[in-house]
């Protein structure tokens, strides 16, 4: 299946990772892939510790570490691994919050060839325990606060625990890993070989495990810093959770690539993030638009000199034009960057050009420079330019698939492009829409409705925080549409909401039920709205 030309105007031929080429790679593909890269996370690593020795590498808890003393810390890391047993290509599981052990864990297992597996840390015992038996995992690295996560002690035979930051009963301390020791022969890396498994949030089943491979990671890196222009310069705040493919890719490992410093923040709490990104001086985020809506919320907002921050990126959701046009009144210098991908595909499917993003509030941006995106109908043809269907993604950032998960992969990828079960649209500038999950369209009475489009509307209005819309089922119309709505303050009626829509969108797409919510929509781990205990609340 050929990939359609949509004509990429924004990005530059030259930059970060040279001149793009055909390569072939995993099951055949024949991918679009920068002709100049490092060939896997340890070299970039390595090649950043070498420019930049003193430089801080990580901020975290008012611990400064250099590039210097975080390859020290890896180095000592990765040969005390070795010594317990872990060799190439070995599961190492990470429960860890955002703090300096994570990148150091995950730098120490890209240096040994194992694959670090992180775990979120909202996840309890029972699945904690599909994850490390599913994945094999032989050792687990996580934070003393999280051990009342873990599931029994039997469920965990012959997985060996390590903790941070305080003891645990029957776990080796981290610091024992920290000792000097004899480093380990440096193994043979391919860039094909696994790096990072990253469960999905198995809304629908179990969790599957997709499979980073070096070379998907290096060009999201890459993909990152060339397409936001970012630099040596640049400080990066860690707001969203470490563990988390954003987190990971396009946060931590993407600012290791650039030569920057990533300031990590435990917990996301707007005033907290305002008092950090005014004295590190932070000039580049990826998060949710609601971080963004609650920092301008917040009293200290106008009081922050935030002057520095000129790259935001988000996604997840769309960015109210209200908080957009906040923004730029506020902070001049910040230009904003809608960004669309998936685990599956190590992050960044699509970016926003800087500086595009006027008069395109709806798009995700452009595919990222080696990335195919094509949407297709029920049969898997492809759609005219505009036509809604399924986004089908293909690239070298693309997982070669699931963990140990054969018929996934057979059902999830044709010719190399991975099926997104996102409905979307591409125009002929090469724009993307994302409109909604398959899963989540509302069937009210033979109308089908795109939850997101609901959703995209309500965002707008300039008295929601967060909201959720799900189908309610009704025995005469098989559905009716009903909003979860979390209010910014009591002033926010359901009628007040409806009307909003009303005068936005066809009546049958008028949410009919309104729900004001007092605290945040239920999500799972990875940051996904639980809509599956939403539509259950609705039944009850």
């Amino acid at each position: 299946m050929a990939a359609s030309a949509h004509q990429q105007r924004y990005w530059a031929e030259e930059g970060p990772g040279g001149r793009l080429r055909l390569e072939r790679h995993f099951d055949g593909r024949v991918l679009r892939c920068f002709s100049e890269r490092p060939s896997h996370i340890d070299a970039f690593f390595r090649a950043s510790v070498v420019r930049f020795p003193g430089k801080p590498a990580l901020i975290a808890g008012g611990r400064r570490i250099t590039y210097a003393e975080l390859d020290r810390m890896v180095q000592d890391l990765a040969a005390n691994l070795a010594r317990r047993g872990i060799a190439p290509g070995d599961r190492v599981a990470l429960l860890l919050g955002n703090c300096p052990e994570f990148p150091a864990a995950v730098l120490a297992c890209a240096r040994l060839g194992a694959i670090a597996m992180p775990v979120g840390t909202r996840q309890k015992g029972p699945e904690l325990e599909y994850l490390l038996a599913d994945s094999g995992a032989t050792l687990l690295i996580l934070e003393s606060e999280f051990a009342g996560n873990l599931p029994a002690r039997a469920a965990m035979a012959g997985v060996r625990l390590v903790a941070v930051g305080g003891p645990i009963a029957g776990a080796e301390p981290f610091a024992a890993l920290l000792a000097a020791a004899e480093p380990p022969p440096a193994p043979a890396i391919a860039e094909e070989d696994t790096a990072i498994i990253l469960y999905t949030s198995g809304t629908t089943g179990k969790p599957k495990g997709a499979m980073l491979s070096h070379l998907n990671v290096v060009h999201s890196v890459i993909h990152f810093t060339r397409c936001l222009g970012l630099g040596p310069e640049d400080r990066a705040m860690l707001a969203v959770p470490a563990a988390h493919v954003t987190g990971t890719v396009a946060i931590l490992l993407s600012t290791i690539y650039f030569g920057g410093t990533t300031v990590m923040l435990s917990a996301f709490k707007a005033r907290d993030f305002l008092a950090l990104a005014a004295a590190e001086r932070i000039t580049f985020t990826c998060m949710v638009p609601a971080m963004y809506i609650l920092c301008l919320m917040d009293a200290e907002f106008g009081r922050s000199d935030l002057g520095a921050w000129r790259v935001g990126s988000f996604g997840g959701a769309p960015m109210p034009e209200a908080t957009i046009a906040a923004l730029a009144e506020k902070l001049p210098r910040l230009q904003l960057s809608n960004a669309y991908g998936a685990t599956e595909t190590t992050s960044p499917t699509t970016l926003m050009p800087l500086g595009a993003t006027a008069g395109r509030a709806e798009s995700v941006g452009q595919v990222v420079p080696c990335g195919e995106l094509i949407v297709v109908d029920e049969k898997g043809c492809e759609v005219p330019p505009g036509t809604p269907g399924e986004i089908w993604i293909r690239g070298p950032m693309v997982v070669p698939g699931y963990w140990r998960k054969p018929e996934a992969n057979a059902a999830s990828f044709t010719d190399g492009f991975w099926h997104s079960g996102d409905i979307g649209a591409i125009d002929e500038m090469g724009f993307v829409r994302v409109f909604d999950r398959v899963k989540d369209m509302i069937n009210r009475g033979g109308y089908k409705i795109f939850s997101a489009e609901v959703e995209n509307a309500l965002a707008y209005h300039p008295g929601v925080v967060e909201c959720a819309v799900i189908g309610r089922p009704d025995p005469v119309l098989g559905e009716r549409v009903q909003a979860y709505v979390l209010p910014k303050s009591a002033e926010v009626t359901a009628e007040d909401i409806r009307r909003f829509c009303a005068l936005r969108m066809a009546d049958y797409k008028v949410p009919e039920f309104v729900e004001l919510i007092r605290d945040p929509l239920p999500r799972n781990a990875n940051g996904k709205v639980q809509k599956a205990l939403l539509r259950q609340r609705a039944r009850d």
